[in-house]
């Protein structure tokens, strides 16, 4: 299909999404999206002046209270009435608090599993759902009193004002999350809105945006030449093909050993991209990263370095290619959102990333990132549109520090080794026990800390390894992986009797929330 009219769909059949500085307001983007529905995300405070290409508008969740003496009043004229309206939420709370409704603050935390105990009769919008349905609560304040002109379609045991509706208008709230995965029927509540009642086509589709990114990077980027920092992971390798559609021999592309990587990979990731048709340098900085990082413990501190670093390197290798004007870069949507708010909302900085922040002034060269609206599952659907292979499409992500943030404490290059022979026991050993395509990431870490051992009847005080195995479709949550005994058992002997300075290891049962996928 011809690009303009590819352009032309997407903005006729486009959702608003306001950001009140919830951390998942992008899953409701993710939850959108599967439904092939083109969306985009705002800060509450920033409405665009032209709401012509948006058929509904969805008002996020939010960590702060429609109580609060700061909380900002945004002017929804040109929306309520006119668009379609869903408040999830804080959005709901914020629809009633201020169109006569009564919220206060729960006299028990209302978060968690519920069940819709009541449904109205003949509602569209809770259409092919039924009492019982489970949803998720997570919120402080409640709903005590509808706003004027409404009416109750759902309640559950605990919270009578579960959802309502303007009267007269295509206005609606709901005090739980569809977009998350514990509310059974969320996505269906979602396109019973968008689809039923806002009438939005279904036309976003990985095959409509590779073909529209392509068409606006060859716009954009025209006969310039541009640099790219491979990581031999999904996203790079995405955003690569993608980029090399538009541009073709314009896009030079680099793989640095930040000495960071697994075991071989360096040289396995070259050998890999070689058969791709890509244009691949590869530089070995290894020694760069490592002295850079001498005696620093602190994760922060050795992200930062290792950010600077990449741009250094980067910087030399741009002053090779001849009249290079752009950086590309994987950047996806976890990493924008963990680092600050994708959109300039409110929202919380959980840690910094490498290649998200911009460029220091002395690097003459523009940012281009075409992955950085989408999650990782959705970069996989991009690329499989695009016949990347499997394999490298099943590839788990590999943080961009590398092992640095699973090396806690400082840094050596006996440290690394050590990690290297680990996570290479680790991940082969799910590769040949048919797990590895069952987890969404593994990985080992090194821990700061000596355990007392006995080898051959004689004692040892030697390092402590954790294994970290975690099934997620997009990072923003992850649940460990309840792997097999027998293969624990198998792994933990095999890593004690082959990595020298190892004596313990242990498996890391945490979910996230409340830890994180990386230890740092």
């Amino acid at each position: 299909m011809d690009f303009f009219i590819l352009l032309f769909l997407r903005m006729l059949n486009n959702v608003l999404i306001l950001d009140f500085g919830s951390q998942y307001t992008q899953l409701i983007a993710r939850r959108v999206r599967e439904l092939n529905i083109f969306c985009e995300i705002k800060p509450y405070n920033k409405i665009p002046e032209d709401l012509s290409s948006y058929k509904a508008v969805i008002l996020s969740g939010s960590p702060f209270s429609v109580r609060a003496d700061a909380v900002s009043h945004p002017d929804l004229s040109a929306i309520r009435g006119h668009k379609p309206v869903l408040g999830v939420c804080y959005g709901a709370q914020y629809l009633a608090h201020f169109n006569g409704g009564n919220v206060a603050s729960s006299n028990t935390r209302e978060y968690g599993r519920a069940k819709l105990s009541y449904i109205k009769k003949g509602e569209p919008f809770f259409s092919d759902i039924k009492e019982g349905s489970q949803v998720w609560m997570s919120h402080a304040d409640t709903i005590n009193e509808l706003p004027k002109n409404s009416v109750l379609l759902a309640s559950t045991h605990d919270v009578k004002y579960a959802a309502y509706k303007f009267e007269g208008e295509d206005t609606y709230g709901i005090q739980f999350h569809p977009e998350v995965y514990h509310t059974t029927d969320g996505k269906q509540l979602l396109e019973n809105f968008l689809v039923n009642i806002a009438g939005v086509a279904q036309t976003w589709t990985p095959d409509a945006f590779a073909d529209t990114t392509v068409a606006e990077l060859k716009e954009k980027i025209g006969n310039d030449k541009v640099i790219l920092g491979l990581s031999g992971g999904v996203d790079s390798t995405v955003a690569a093909v993608l980029l090399h559609k538009a541009i073709g021999k314009h896009l030079h592309c680099i793989f640095v050993n930040n000495g960071l990587l697994r075991k071989n990979e360096f040289q396995e990731v070259l050998d890999q991209y070689e058969h791709m048709g890509l244009n691949v340098k590869g530089v070995d900085a290894s020694a760069r990263f490592l002295d850079a990082l001498a005696d620093v413990s602190d994760p922060e501190e050795k992200r930062k370095i290792i950010g600077r670093v990449f741009i250094e390197v980067f910087d030399d290798e741009a002053h090779r290619v001849e009249d290079v004007k752009w950086l590309a870069q994987g950047t996806i949507y976890p990493d924008v959102i963990e680092s600050v708010s994708a959109t300039g909302g409110p929202s919380a900085t959980i840690k910094s990333h490498h290649n998200v922040g911009g460029l220091p002034d002395y690097m003459k060269l523009k940012v281009v990132e075409p992955l950085k609206m989408l999650f990782k599952d959705e970069v996989r659907r991009v690329g499989a549109s695009m016949g990347i292979n499997d394999e490298r499409l099943g590839r788990h992500p590999f943080p961009g520090p590398g092992l640095a943030i699973r090396i806690l404490g400082d840094i050596t290059r006996e440290k690394v080794v050590i990690l290297q022979e680990v996570d290479a026991i680790f991940i082969n050993g799910l590769r040949e026990w048919g797990l590895y395509d069952k987890v969404w990431q593994a990985g080992a870490i090194l821990l700061p800390v000596h355990s007392v051992g006995v080898m051959g009847d004689e004692r040892t005080y030697e390092k402590c390894v954790a294994l970290r195995a975690v099934e997620s479709t997009d990072g923003m949550t992850a649940d460990w992986v309840n792997l097999p005994y027998a293969f624990l058992q198998k792994t933990s002997n095999d890593i004690i009797n082959k990595v020298p300075g190892v004596n313990r290891v242990v498996y890391d049962i945490s979910s996230k929330p409340p830890a994180t996928i990386e230890w740092e």
